[in-house]
C-alpha cells in the first residue's frame, strides 16, 4: 500500500487541480456574463470594438515579440532591453521628424510620405541602439554563463531608459496623428478606429515579409543555420557574428515599426513606454513558443484579444469592480499559467538542454 502512494505524482495532481480551478472560474464568470447579464451590458458593435482593439494591440505585441523570439532562437538568451529599442525609435522619430512635419503642415498634406519618413527614422534609431547594445554589452559575454547576459540585459534596459530621459526629458511627448487617420471607417456595418485598422494591416504586412525573408533568402537561411548550431554553421562558411548582428537589427526594425504604430494609437510617447509593452511582448513570445516567429505572431494576437475581451467578459461576470483596469493581471496570470503547464508555448517545441 505504501509503495502505491509513493508512486503518486502529488505535484502533478495539485497542478491539475489548480488548472481545473482556473478554468472553472473563467467559465463561471463567462456564463454569468453572457446568460445572466451580470455587470455592464454591451451590444454587438461594442463587442466587435473590443475584438478589433484586442487584435490591434496584439499586433503591436507581436511585432515587439519578434525581437525576443529571434534573439532567443539564436543566442538562447532573453534580451530584456528590447522594450527600450522600441521606445528609442518611437521617441526619436517623434521629436525630430513627426513634430517637425506636423508644425510645417506636411504631415496633413502628405500623410503617407510623412508616416513613411517617421517609420524609417524610428527603424534606423531602433536598429542603431540595438547594434550598439549587442556590440558593447552582449558580444563580450557570448561565452559567459546564461545568467550573466540576462543581468546585463536588465542593466542595458535601465541605461537606455534614463539615457533617453536625459535626452528628451521625463514629460509625456504628444505624437501627432494626420487628420486623414482621425475618426472611424465603416467596415461590414461596424465602425472601427482608422488607426486600429492601419495598425493591423501594417503589422500583418511586416509579419508576412519577415517570415518570407527568414524562409526564402540566403540571409534568412543563415540565421536559421546559426540558430540550429553555431559551430556547424561556422564550418559551412557562415559568419556567425555577422548573422547574430543581423538578427538583432531585424528584431529592432520590427520594434521600430511598432513604435510608430503605438504612437498612432495612443498619441503619446515617453521614456518609460517600452517597459510594460516589452514585458507583454515577452509574455506573447512565451505564449506562442519562444524561438518561433509564427509563435510570436500567434501569441501576440492571442494576448491582445484576451486583454481586450477578458475584463468585460469573465471579470465583470465574476462581479469584480474596475475590471478594465485589471488587464495587466490577466496578461501576467496567463504567463504564469503557460510557464507552469506548457513552457514550450502553443506551437513551440521542447528545446535541447544546450543550444548556445
Amino acid at each position: 500500500m505504501s509503495n502505491r502512494f509513493r508512486d503518486v505524482d502529488y505535484i502533478g495532481i495539485i497542478l491539475w487541480v489548480f488548472r481545473a480551478v482556473i478554468i472553472g472560474i473563467v467559465l463561471y464568470g463567462t456564463i454569468r456574463k453572457l446568460f445572466f447579464g451580470v455587470g455592464n451590458t454591451y451590444d454587438l458593435e461594442t463587442w466587435m470594438d473590443f475584438l478589433v482593439s484586442g487584435l490591434s494591440q496584439g499586433s503591436l505585441y507581436a511585432l515587439i515579440a519578434l525581437g525576443y523570439t529571434m534573439v532567443y532562437g539564436i543566442l538562447f538568451m532573453i534580451n530584456f532591453a528590447h522594450g527600450e529599442f522600441f521606445m528609442a525609435g518611437a521617441m526619436t522619430s517623434t521629436v525630430f521628424i513627426a513634430a517637425t512635419l506636423a508644425e510645417s503642415g506636411f504631415l496633413d498634406e502628405q500623410p503617407i510620405i510623412s508616416l513613411a519618413l517617421i517609420m524609417v527614422a524610428s527603424v534606423l534609431t531602433s536598429m542603431a541602439v540595438s547594434l550598439l547594445t549587442e556590440r558593447i554589452a552582449y558580444r563580450p559575454l557570448r561565452k559567459a554563463p546564461r545568467l550573466v547576459p540576462l543581468i546585463t540585459a536588465i542593466g542595458a534596459s535601465f541605461f537606455w531608459q534614463y539615457f533617453f530621459r536625459g535626452l528628451f526629458g521625463s514629460a509625456i511627448i504628444p505624437f501627432p496623428v494626420p487628420d486623414a487617420l482621425e475618426g472611424r471607417w465603416n467596415i461590414l456595418g461596424f465602425d472601427f478606429l482608422k488607426t486600429r485598422v492601419i495598425v493591423m494591416i501594417t503589422a500583418v504586412i511586416a509579419l508576412i515579409a519577415l517570415n518570407m525573408f527568414i524562409k526564402s533568402t540566403k540571409t534568412g537561411k543563415a540565421i536559421r543555420a546559426v540558430a540550429e548550431d553555431k559551430d556547424v554553421a561556422a564550418l559551412m562558411g557562415i559568419d556567425v557574428n555577422r548573422t547574430i548582428t543581423l538578427t538583432f537589427a531585424i528584431g529592432a526594425a520590427m520594434a521600430g515599426i511598432a513604435g510608430v504604430l503605438w504612437g498612432l494609437v495612443f498619441k503619446q510617447v515617453h521614456f518609460y513606454m517600452g517597459f510594460v509593452p516589452g514585458i507583454k511582448a515577452f509574455t506573447a513570445a512565451v505564449l506562442g513558443g519562444i524561438g518561433s516567429i509564427p509563435g510570436a505572431a500567434i501569441g501576440g494576437l492571442l494576448l491582445g484579444v484576451i486583454e481586450a475581451v477578458g475584463p468585460p467578459l469573465f471579470l465583470e461576470g465574476l462581479g469584480i469592480s474596475g475590471a478594465h483596469q485589471l488587464k495587466d493581471v490577466i496578461a501576467f496570470m496567463l504567463l504564469v499559467m503557460i510557464l507552469i503547464f506548457r513552457p514550450q508555448g502553443i506551437i513551440g517545441e521542447v528545446l535541447r538542454e544546450k543550444k548556445a
